[in-house]
């Protein structure tokens, strides 16, 4: 994450690091597809288990999220319920020279999506879907070595998009959708005071009702085994409401050193542009692949408007850098009622290494995944999936953090994931 350095006695630059949490963790909302992040990917266990490259595959109802363009090619009427449990781990050595280890409290998020596709005619088709494309959190101990930077933060994003998908001709289908979306978030840190008065903590509250994008999708099929996908997410602005309150150091908050209050701001996330394409080596064996690019680089600031007139209002530069997705999978049929599925992605860090915070630790990451589907009766298939993710290992030298006086957070962060899914689908 991206957070200014501060003098930890500074009201204002208090209020600043205060807020600067805050709105980094609202950037993170939207409906589109980033790399890092409070991001969830699990939209589907048969696209999971494919490690997401399925912008070009798109055979189920999911293509509502993955690709609209591939309902025109989904014959029938399908629903399609699937639920995730995720459970991210991370940890801290530090801060240097130090090498004493923290640990993230473990949780696990269980978000669900659905989607529903019907087929009109040769050139129209429809869907829906309900999705979670943001809500996991982060919670380390009260007493951690980087409770003043960090202690709690909970991100939950719900989507509601309805898709068209048009197709001129046989080879070649097009699609538009309308996203609406809702947001909310939790920030705790602690914040220092003197050895007599302990620590004040910071609780943080906000959301966003109402927020608006659109998708646009492409399909194209020259031949018989080989199809080429492509998909957009547009940007989406946010107009955030959010409520500061502390607790702690009394004589500080009546002074108004800390927070308490409400705050707004706007702000507009990065769009997500996808490329694919599917193979058909074998008759009972896919191929497919994908990049994935997301533009990170809109972050340029962050500002953050006080209702309170007593405040000082607040903007922020933003380092963000554009990232990516490389994605491969692969479906086999074993017969009519079984097949199995496999992948592997990397994805790249969107995060300069200066400015990690434990709040939400950024690194490259890779992930292998595996799944299978079983069609328990004509008309119902039981898809599962587990992806394990891989953050490497990264090691911060010079952070633009300050924990205590002018001491850089500095140490060595640790991550990985583990995610099982599960999808019921329904056809008629």
């Amino acid at each position: 994450l991206l957070v200014n350095s501060y003098s930890i006695n500074s009201g204002g630059d208090i209020l600043k690091k205060i807020f600067t949490y805050l709105f980094i963790v609202f950037s993170l909302n939207s409906s589109a597809l980033f790399a890092g992040g409070f991001q969830l990917n699990e939209h589907g266990a048969k696209a999971v288990a494919m490690g997401g490259a399925f912008t070009a595959v798109s055979n189920d109802p999911s293509a509502v999220y993955w690709n609209g363009a591939g309902l025109s090619f989904i014959r029938g009427t399908h629903f399609m319920l699937s639920t995730h449990a995720i459970q991210p781990k991370s940890s801290f050595r530090g801060v240097l020279p130090a090498v004493d280890e923290y640990k993230l409290i473990d949780q696990t998020f269980f978000p669900v999506n659905f989607f529903a596709s019907h087929y009109i005619n040769d050139q129209w088709a429809v869907g829906f879907g309900f999705t979670v494309p943001f809500g996991l959190g982060t919670k380390w101990n009260d007493e951690w070595i980087g409770r003043y930077l960090a202690v709690e933060t909970e991100l939950q994003v719900l989507t509601l998009s309805p898709v068209v998908s048009y197709r001129p001709i046989e080879q070649l289908a097009i699609s538009a959708g309308f996203v609406y979306s809702f947001a909310n978030v939790l920030i705790e840190r602690k914040n220092p005071q003197t050895p007599f008065q302990g620590d004040a903590t910071i609780h943080l509250e906000g959301d966003d009702k109402a927020a608006f994008g659109f998708n646009l999708g492409l399909m194209y099929k020259p031949i018989d085994r080989l199809t080429f996908g492509v998909s957009y997410h547009s940007q989406i602005e946010y107009d955030f409401e959010g409520t500061a309150t502390s607790t702690g150091a009394q004589q500080l908050i009546d002074a108004k050193r800390l927070p308490m209050g409400d705050i707004k701001a706007n702000l507009t996330t990065p769009f997500n542009l996808a490329f694919g394409v599917a193979y058909q080596a074998l008759d009972n064996l896919l191929l497919s692949a994908d990049f994935q690019l997301v533009g990170w680089s809109s972050y340029d600031t962050l500002a953050v408007d006080f209702v309170d007139p007593a405040y000082t209002d607040v903007a922020s530069p933003r380092m963000y850098e554009d990232s990516y997705f490389l994605r491969f999978g692969l479906d086999y049929n074993f017969n009519q009622d079984l097949s199995i599925q496999g992948g592997i992605y990397f994805d790249k860090n969107p995060v300069p290494v200066e400015y990690l915070n434990p709040s939400l630790p950024e690194t490259d990451r890779i992930g292998f995944s595996i799944g299978a589907e079983y069609k328990l009766f004509n008309n119902l298939a039981l898809r599962g999936s587990y992806l394990f993710i891989r953050g490497s290992e990264l090691r911060v030298e010079n952070s633009k953090e300050y924990y205590s006086g002018n001491s850089g957070f500095n140490g060595v962060y640790n991550t990985y994931a583990n995610v099982f899914s599960l999808s019921l689908l329904y056809s008629l």
